[in-house]
C-alpha cells in the first residue's frame, strides 16, 4: 500500500495538471451531495407518506419547531415574506393545504403586498391589523416601547409585547417597538409602511413615523394581567384631585387589581386607591410624588381582598402601571450647533449610561460619546454615532482624564460613584456586556485583583484631575442621584442650559431605570475585595474627599466608607 501511495505522489509530481483537475472533480463532486441532501423540494411518489414540513403547507412554518422553547431558532423555518410567532399564541389555524395548486410567480407586486397571505394565514395567532400613524408626542401605542437598530424582528417585538399582557405590538423605522392596549391614531397607507426591520429584511417594520401594527391573540385570557405594577407609596390626596388625577370610577367591590386595570386600561401611568373610588393620572405638579406618608394612614382594607390596603378618602395608596408616560420620550439632535461642549465624565462603572438615559428624557435631545459604542447606537443612543465635536448633542460622554482632553470642552457634570461600587460595575461590563455579569470564575481568577491594583488608582485620579483642569465642573454623586433624582437632575439640566419642564422631569422619575440598568450586582458569596485591597481603596478615598472639601464641595458620602 505504501509502494503503491508513493507512485502516486511521484506521478502527481510529474503531472501537476491532472492533480488539479482530479481535485476539482472531487470538490465538484462532494458540492453536488450536499446540494441534494439540502434540497427541500424532494420528489413526492405516489402513497409515499409526506414529510412534516411538507404537511404544514407552502405558506405555513411547521408547527412542529413551535413546541421549542421561545426563542428564534424557528426562523429557519419561515418562508421568505412570512411573519414569526412565539408560542405563546394559539395555533388554531384551519387553512386547508393548498399544495399542488398553481402558483403567482410574477414578480410584480410589493413586498407588502407579498407578505399579505402569509398575514391572513396567521389571524388566529397574531393579526396584522395596518399601517397606523404615529408622533414622537402623542404616541399610537401607550405602553412600553424598546430599540434596537441592529437585530430587530416581528418575532421579537410581538414576544415582548405578549410577555407583559399587552394587546397590540407595533413597529417602527425598522427598528423600534411598541406596545399598547389601545391604538390611539388613524390608519395610513400601507405603502407607508416600507421599511425593512433591521434583524430580517424579508419583514416590514413599519416606516418613519408610521407603525406596523399586529394584535396579539393571547393563548390564555389569563395571561392578559397588569402584575407588574410598581407601588410608589401612600400620598395625602392633593389638593385639586379631579384635575390632578381626572379620571375616576367608583368601585364598591374595590381591588389592587381591578383599579390598576382600569387605570392600564385607560392609558393612565397612575392608577390611585382611595378607598372605594379608583383614580388615574399623571405625576404633575398637583400630585410630584414626592412627600410619601406612613404606610399606616392607608391602611384600609380593601373590599374585595382582605388583605390588601386601599387607601382612604384623604390618603391615596398609589402605584404605577405598565402605561408608559410618553411625555418624556421625545428625542431629537439639537436644531443648532452648541455653543459649548459639555462633557458628562465619569470612571467606567459609574453610571454615565444610566445619567445619559436620564439627561436625555429630561432635555429632549440626544446625549454624545468621545468614543463609539455600537451596542449602544443599536439600543438607541443616536447621538453615539455622531462626532463628539459635532454640536449636535447636548453633552459628551467620557472617561478620559488627561489634562488636553479635559481642557477640550467648555464644562462639564462630574459623575463620582463609591469606588467598591463602581469597580465591581465596569468588571461586570468588561467581562458581561453593559447589562450582564461576571462570571464567577473571572472573580475567583487573576483577573479581578490585577483589575483592582489597575483601575482603583484610576478612580481617585480621574476625578483629581477633573476638579484640576477643568473649567466649570458639577460634582454630582451617583448615590444622591439614585436618592434625590429630581433635585439632582434639576441641577444637570441647568447646566446644560436647557430649561427645566417640571412636568418632564417628573415623568422622567417614572422612566427612570430605562434599558441600562442591571437587575442589582449579583451577589457573590463571599467579598471580593481583600484586606490589602481595601486599604488602598480607602487611601484613595480619603484623598478625594480632602480634594473636594478643599473647593468648598461636600465631601464623599458617608457610605463610601467600609463599617
Amino acid at each position: 500500500m505504501a509502494k503503491l501511495l508513493l507512485k502516486l505522489q511521484r506521478y502527481f509530481r510529474r503531472k501537476p495538471v491532472r492533480f488539479f483537475t482530479l481535485l476539482a472533480l472531487y470538490l465538484a463532486a462532494g458540492s453536488l451531495v450536499f446540494l441534494h441532501s439540502g434540497f427541500s423540494g424532494e420528489p413526492r411518489v405516489p402513497g409515499s407518506p409526506r414529510s412534516p414540513a411538507a404537511a404544514a403547507g407552502p405558506g405555513l412554518p411547521y408547527l412542529g419547531v413551535m413546541q421549542l422553547s421561545r426563542g428564534f431558532k424557528a426562523a429557519a423555518t419561515v418562508p421568505a415574506g412570512g411573519r414569526r410567532h412565539g408560542p405563546w399564541f394559539r395555533n388554531t389555524s384551519r387553512e386547508p393545504s393548498d399544495r399542488g395548486k398553481p402558483r403567482d410567480n410574477s414578480g410584480s407586486r410589493s413586498r407588502a403586498l407579498r407578505g399579505r397571505s402569509g398575514r391572513e394565514k396567521e389571524e388566529d395567532r397574531a393579526r396584522y391589523i395596518g399601517c397606523y400613524e404615529d408622533n414622537t408626542r402623542q404616541r399610537t401605542l401607550r405602553g412600553m416601547s424598546f430599540f434596537d437598530y441592529k437585530k430587530m424582528t416581528v418575532f421579537r417585538c410581538q414576544d415582548n409585547c405578549a410577555e407583559r399582557g399587552y394587546l397590540y405590538a407595533g413597529l417602527e423605522f425598522g427598528a423600534e417597538c411598541y406596545c399598547g392596549h389601545k391604538i390611539q391614531a388613524p390608519n395610513a397607507s400601507e405603502s407607508e409602511c416600507n421599511m425593512e426591520c433591521k434583524g430580517e429584511r424579508s419583514n416590514t417594520c413599519g416606516g418613519v413615523n408610521r407603525l406596523s401594527v399586529y394584535r396579539l391573540e393571547l393563548a390564555q385570557e389569563s395571561a392578559r394581567r397588569y402584575g407588574s405594577a410598581i407601588f410608589r407609596g401612600c400620598f395625602r390626596r392633593p389638593e385639586n384631585v379631579s384635575i390632578a388625577l381626572p379620571t375616576s370610577q367608583l368601585m364598591l367591590n374595590m381591588s389592587v387589581d381591578k383599579c390598576v386595570d382600569f387605570c392600564t386600561e385607560k392609558e393612565f401611568p397612575l392608577a390611585a386607591l382611595a378607598g372605594t373610588t379608583c383614580r388615574c393620572g399623571f405625576p404633575s405638579t398637583l400630585f410630584p410624588l414626592h412627600e410619601r406618608e406612613d404606610e399606616q394612614l392607608c391602611a384600609h382594607k380593601c373590599a374585595a381582598e382582605e388583605f390588601e390596603s386601599c387607601g382612604s378618602a384623604d390618603f391615596l395608596l398609589v402605584y404605577q402601571t405598565q402605561v408608559q408616560d410618553n411625555r418624556c420620550m421625545d428625542r431629537r439632535f439639537l436644531p443648532s450647533r452648541a455653543k459649548q461642549l459639555v462633557a458628562l465624565a465619569s470612571f467606567p462603572g459609574a453610571g454615565n449610561t444610566w445619567a445619559r438615559h436620564l439627561i436625555e428624557l429630561a432635555t429632549g435631545f440626544y446625549t454624545g460619546s468621545y468614543y463609539f459604542d455600537g451596542s449602544l447606537y443599536n439600543k438607541g443612543f443616536k447621538g453615539e454615532r455622531d462626532h463628539w465635536r459635532s454640536g449636535r448633542t447636548i453633552c459628551i460622554k467620557t472617561h478620559e482624564s488627561g489634562q488636553k482632553e479635559i481642557e477640550s470642552f467648555d464644562s462639564a457634570i462630574l459623575l463620582i460613584r463609591n469606588p467598591y461600587k463602581a469597580l465591581m460595575a465596569e468588571f461586570n461590563r468588561k467581562y458581561g456586556g453593559h447589562i450582564g455579569f461576571a462570571a464567577h470564575a473571572h472573580w475567583k481568577g487573576k483577573e479581578w485583583p490585577e483589575f483592582v491594583a489597575n483601575y482603583a488608582p484610576w478612580w481617585a485620579t480621574h476625578t483629581l484631575d477633573w476638579l484640576r483642569f477643568g473649567r466649570k465642573v458639577l460634582v454630582v454623586h451617583f448615590e444622591d442621584l439614585k436618592r434625590d433624582l429630581f433635585a439632582q437632575l434639576q441641577r444637570m439640566v441647568a447646566l446644560l442650559g436647557v430649561p427645566a419642564c417640571q412636568d418632564r422631569l417628573l415623568c422622567v422619575e417614572g422612566q427612570k431605570d430605562g434599558n441600562f440598568k442591571r437587575s442589582g450586582l449579583r451577589k457573590l458569596e463571599y467579598d471580593p475585595y481583600t484586606p490589602e485591597m481595601r486599604k488602598t481603596i480607602g487611601a484613595y478615598i480619603r484623598t478625594v474627599d480632602a480634594a473636594l472639601k478643599l473647593r468648598n464641595l461636600s465631601g464623599v458620602p458617608e457610605d463610601y466608607y467600609p463599617r
